[in-house]
């Protein structure tokens, strides 16, 4: 997970030509269901992921992201599997809230 994460920083993710076409039809589907540019859509995507990934390990091939309207209402809908709650994370809040007490 951690190194395929690595690679979409560095930009070395899957660049197969289905991949890009896959990914480019999602935006613009998003784009048109909310009227949020594709880009904006996309950097909200990287950061829900980079906030998320604090906690937990996503398996970001299996994420998906979609905008679905209801009558005047827009909702950001997202299927996130994750893999594992961090350790790290677990023990750091343990700790705390021992400190607390």
């Amino acid at each position: 997970m951690f190194p395929s994460f690595l690679e979409k920083l560095l930009g070395k993710a899957d660049t197969s030509a289905k991949t890009v076409a896959k990914d480019r039809l999602r935006l613009v589907l998003m784009h048109d269901r909310a009227d949020i540019p594709g880009p904006m859509m996309e950097e909200m995507r990287k950061e829900l992921l980079t906030v998320l990934s604090k906690y937990v390990e996503i398996d970001e091939a299996a994420l998906e992201v979609s905008l679905d309207r209801a009558d005047e209402t827009v909702a950001l809908m997202a299927n996130i599997p994750i893999r594992r709650v961090r350790p790290e994370k677990v023990e750091a809040d343990a700790a705390e809230a021992e400190a607390k007490a």
